[in-house]
């Protein structure tokens, strides 16, 4: 009778817990679309709802259509991919590492792909169409850095995050000596420093949908792979999980995302440590749940964030990695000193 009585509180907490992620994922749904929607609706320019409403169903030469067809509907579009692309990467990158300091920015993995990205921006300016490409190969081999600096006798979690930090630290030094060698060719390496979504346009759409795509189909089929990973690499093994080569596939997974949002805008910062945190604390660990809110989480605070650096100093515009800085690095005190 009471392992009856058991089961049935079990069952009844299982589906209270299910019908809570259904709850929250729809509160990161409605706040991913106020996100995208203020981001169109707001800027230097300010257009009615009525208005866009008339403009998307009603294309024209305007003015106010060209805002809204060549200037913000691509930004958000781009944003909302960078968004999806850097949460998804920062959250892979935790359960692979069992912690949750672990990000593509603070632990080196977009400093190799910005790298490469610069190389390319700086001395093959004509190339341009190569920079996702190049800036893959450049995380990916910060990645195996990483990996070589922090094996000793096997992996731990503590010794990735530092050894991350310190090629960081290295890569981000040869970015800073290519800028001074070429002084001349700098500016837009600058903004490239600081991650934003100023003049983004159709192409830029092209060039990150389908890394995004692929990848976000990907990180949604490894889910089960990251849930077994949380629980150690022995119980993973006893469950007959290859641990390392799973390791180093799910490691390219969120390489190729956080390359192909740094190949758009640059180095944007904390959004993957930030937002799959936020996500985690709210929806859990279980990672079926975990990577889609991370992604709906992600549209809206990249947007949101682009949003607000628009428009709180207009018409000076603000790079959203500034506005990302300052709610990501106390987010990482925070961190720092509940988790150590």
């Amino acid at each position: 009778m009471e392992n009856k009585q058991s089961a049935e509180q079990t069952e009844h907490f299982g589906i209270g817990r299910t019908k809570w992620r259904i709850t929250i994922l729809v509160i990161f749904l409605f706040l991913a679309l106020l996100g995208s929607f203020l981001s169109l609706t707001k800027g230097s320019s300010i257009i009615s709802i009525k208005e866009i409403t008339d403009i998307l169903l009603n294309p024209g030469n305007d003015p106010r259509s060209q805002i809204i067809w060549n200037i913000r509907m691509p930004r958000t579009i781009v944003g909302a991919l960078v968004g999806i692309n850097l949460s998804l990467s920062g959250a892979i990158l935790q359960a692979i590492m069992r912690n949750p300091l672990a990000d593509p920015h603070i632990i080196g993995i977009s400093s190799g792909a910005g790298l490469a990205g610069v190389v390319i921006m700086i001395l093959f300016p004509a190339m341009e169409y190569l920079i996702t490409p190049v800036a893959f190969i450049g995380a990916m081999l910060a990645a195996v850095c990483i990996y070589i600096l922090a094996w000793k006798n096997g992996i731990k979690p503590v010794r990735i995050i530092l050894a991350g930090v310190a090629v960081s630290a290295f890569l981000g030094a040869g970015i800073s000596g290519l800028m001074i060698f070429y002084s001349d060719r700098v500016h837009g390496a600058l903004m490239w420093m600081v991650g934003g979504l100023a003049a983004r346009s159709w192409p830029h759409v092209n060039i990150i949908l389908p890394y995004a795509v692929i990848g976000l189909i990907l990180a949604l089929a490894s889910a089960a792979y990251l849930n077994i990973l949380q629980l150690g690499d022995e119980m993973a093994r006893g469950l007959g999980v290859n641990v390392e080569v799973t390791r180093i596939i799910l490691t390219a997974i969120a390489a190729l995302l956080a390359a192909s949002a740094v190949s758009v805008v640059g180095l944007l910062g904390f959004v993957g440590l930030v937002v799959p945190h936020a996500a985690r604390l709210l929806i859990g660990s279980d990672y079926r749940f975990l990577l889609p809110a991370s992604a709906l989480l992600g549209i809206a605070i990249v947007t949101l964030s682009d949003t607000f650096a628009r428009v709180i100093f207009a018409p000076i515009e603000l790079p959203v990695g500034i506005i990302m800085a300052f709610l990501g690095a106390p987010f990482f005190l925070f961190l720092l000193r509940r988790e150590i």
